[in-house]
């Protein structure tokens, strides 16, 4: 099993962030090969979905941070995704976020969990900026950049061929 020496962990009044392990497999996959992955390029076969969980992993031995699990903090069930995500080819640097299963919306477990990434990537990362590419027709992940206060950005640049939004977060020094 492949470690990062120093990867962190985060911490917020009810969750932990944390990078992902082999035990997260089968709920990103449940997710990846499922209708919830609608937004973010559709339905995986299961194969694919190894690849890209593979890349989740690698994004963080490449970069040294990536998109952390976040769980109930006493528990070490995967809820969600989120974090800072700038694989090769992307424009800008993202925050991203995926939350796996209904069970897990409306409790905003997904918004404590992007704003202690964000502030990780800010603070810890360095980043000036971030944006974060949403489906159109994602109005839960909309819904909640706007929640975040990131605003639309319509001359700014996402990777792929759309249909993407890009929402620009407020950059450090804009949230004090």
């Amino acid at each position: 099993m492949i470690s990062v020496t120093g990867s962190p962990a985060l911490t917020t009044e009810r969750l932990t962030l944390r990078m992902p392990a082999a035990r997260d497999w089968e709920p990103i996959a449940a997710f990846l090969t499922g209708e919830r992955a609608r937004f973010i390029g559709g339905a995986l076969p299961r194969d694919k979905a190894w690849r890209a969980f593979g890349h989740m992993v690698g994004h963080w031995v490449l970069r040294g941070y990536g998109m952390f699990v976040f769980t109930r903090r006493g528990s070490d069930e995967a809820l969600g995704m989120v974090g800072p995500w700038f694989p090769e080819g992307w424009p800008e640097h993202e925050i991203g976020w995926s939350v796996f299963t209904d069970a897990a919306e409306g409790q905003g477990l997904a918004r404590e969990a992007a704003e202690a990434a964000r502030r990780h990537a800010f603070q810890n990362l360095g980043w000036k900026t971030a944006v974060s590419y949403i489906h159109p027709h994602n109005v839960r992940s909309i819904a909640l950049a706007e929640r975040l206060g990131a605003v639309r950005d319509a001359a700014a640049a996402f990777p792929g061929d759309g249909p993407t939004f890009v929402f620009r977060h407020p950059g450090p020094e804009a949230r004090g």
